[in-house]
């Protein structure tokens, strides 16, 4: 039986060391890629990851990564990274050319074969492609040694192309057209195998990006069609999902920031910023649970119940009309021998007459008074307004008799011109919403909770059902659905809250109300923090770094 004994497979041959130092150094540099290629999440940091990192394997000078678009009609590599060591200031912007093969990126994208190219400007002249040498010319550069390499996903595709330009001799070389020759050397076809390995690596972390990417846009693609939902139904609050968002991201903004105070602990990343805003956008979207009459309300009376009213004022005089014909017809009847005279004013038959004409007078003002009182009432803030303030005893006892008043109905029957329901709907003292309506409105709350809580959200995103479901409640416990106390409140919605009631207040698109000036909204905001409504300490962040800017607002709003 023969045994090896050849020096050099032993341990101790320095060679041997040396080459397997350099193994497990470049196996160790391999999986410290593939690590950070798995936690890049942005395209253009993955693809010059990518690059700087092949070319520091190879021990290139120069390279760059194209990738394929197959979205337009006409496929295109797209020009994504480009770096050079020996001209670094030079500034690469993206550019777009179709994908032929007679260009070296283009044959390698449609053919799927490596080039590793000794010296690209030796190739033999029957060759489909061909270096350009345009960058070469106008940079005083020389490409010499050229490895260009399919990037491919699991299933085969090629999406890019990974091209390394002039292996170097050592990395600290600066390469010039006199000195290329010496200082560079072809790509070895071990150096292939690798880079090829790292670019299948590399497809496949473009890929999850891409993929990551699409599921973002399909999202954000979501979110929108959700507001426009929203705002379908109830386009008086146009805009305002979108404005409470920008303002609630800017207030958490400012807050990492802070450097003292209750607030100087809190901190969001990128991840919880887009969560505070996707919440943000959505924290209405219940709306679409509640019914549109009551959702697009804007008077005390829904316009079908007012028509109906005004038309019973219709009946009501034309009855009166009616029943002063028919009396002074039965008197006339009933005194067959009445004449009258010209100049005659103290006949008692005219007098009686003239009484029913006054009458019918008396009646028709009353009714146009009593519908006046209506349309007024009708208003959402009548009652607080100068006119109806203290609700005078005048105004009190016409309001009294408006709602005891009758009328004879085209069947005859004694009917309320004013039904108990709609005065009681009239005499709101505030606002437009009847108890029930209101309880309505506040339900939204809970479908938007309900609604948020069923969609699969990835880990940081979690907490959006949450952040939103809060929107209403207050920090004393007095807030609804939950009537829940600010150590439960999330900070996240406290910082919503704000905004959600600035923007309520200032609002120049809603038929119901005016919108109030700056000053006016920032002493409503701290007097609702003073009471421990909403978070005092973001209300004075929101004043201090006028969080109101980030809608284009100043201290000159009205």
């Amino acid at each position: 039986m023969t045994l090896y004994h050849s020096h050099s497979l032993t341990i101790d041959n320095p060679e041997f060391i040396k080459t397997a130092n350099e193994r497990t150094e470049l196996l160790e540099k391999l999986l410290s890629i593939g690590t950070a290629l798995s936690s890049s999440r942005d395209l253009s940091e993955l693809l010059n990851l990518i690059l700087s990192k092949s070319r520091e394997i190879t021990c290139s000078d120069a390279g760059s990564v194209y990738l394929v678009d197959k979205k337009e009609p006409m496929s295109k590599l797209l020009f994504k990274a480009a770096q050079n060591d020996s001209i670094p200031n030079i500034s690469f912007k993206e550019f777009a050319v179709p994908l032929t093969p007679k260009s070296l990126a283009g044959y390698v994208a449609l053919t799927g074969t490596s080039l590793n190219i000794p010296d690209a400007y030796e190739l033999l002249p029957h060759l489909p492609y061909k270096l350009d040498r345009s960058f070469d010319r106008d940079f005083s550069y020389r490409t010499r040694s050229v490895l260009v390499l399919p990037m491919q996903d699991q299933e085969g595709e090629i999406i890019g192309v990974l091209q390394l330009i002039n292996r170097k001799l050592s990395p600290t070389d600066i390469i010039n057209p006199e000195n290329v020759t010496k200082i560079t050397q072809s790509f070895t076809d071990w150096e292939e195998r690798i880079v090829k390995s790292l670019a299948s690596q590399a497809a496949i972390s473009i890929e999850r990006n891409n993929l990551q990417e699409s599921i973002e846009k399909l999202f954000e693609g979501f979110v929108t069609a959700s507001i426009q939902a929203i705002e379908s139904r109830d386009p008086t609050t146009s805009g305002h999902s979108e404005r409470v968002a920008d303002l609630t991201v800017r207030l958490a903004e400012e807050v990492n920031s802070v450097k003292k105070g209750p607030l100087r602990l809190m901190r969001f990343n990128e991840r919880q910023l887009q969560e505070i805003r996707y919440a943000s956008l959505l924290h209405d979207f219940g709306k679409i649970g509640v019914p549109e009459a009551i959702l697009n309300k804007r008077q005390k009376l829904y316009p079908e119940q007012l028509e109906v009213i005004r038309q019973r004022f219709i009946v009501a005089q034309r009855t009166a009309e009616m029943e002063c014909a028919q009396d002074k017809y039965r008197y006339l009847v009933e005194h067959p021998s009445h004449t009258h005279k010209e100049g005659e004013h103290s006949c008692p038959h005219c007098q009686k007459l003239a009484t029913f004409e006054d009458n019918l007078k008396l009646i028709i003002e009353q009714l146009h008074e009593y519908r006046q009182i209506v349309e007024e009432f009708n208003e959402p803030e009548a009652i607080q307004t100068k006119k109806f303030e203290a609700l005078s005893e005048e105004i009190f006892l016409k309001v009294t008799n408006l709602s005891q008043y009758t009328y004879r109905d085209l069947d005859g029957k004694l009917q309320y011109i004013v039904t108990p329901q709609e005065m009681e709907q009239l005499m709101l003292p505030r606002g437009n919403l009847t108890a029930a309506e209101r309880l309505a409105i506040e339900s939204h709350v809970s479908h938007s909770y309900e609604f948020l809580k069923k969609i699969p959200w990835t880990k940081h995103l979690e907490d959006i059902p949450i952040i939103a479901y809060g929107h209403h409640e207050k920090l004393d416990g007095t807030g609804y659905p939950l009537g829940l106390t600010q150590e439960k409140i999330p900070i996240q919605t406290q910082m919503m809250t704000v905004a959600d009631i600035y923007d309520a207040l200032t609002a120049t698109d809603r038929p119901y109300k005016r919108p109030l000036s700056l000053d006016v909204v920032m002493r409503i905001l701290k007097e609702e923090g003073d009471k421990n409504k909403i978070n005092q300490d973001l209300v004075e962040l929101f004043e201090q770094r006028q969080v109101f800017t980030a809608l284009g607002h100043g201290l000159d709003i009205h």
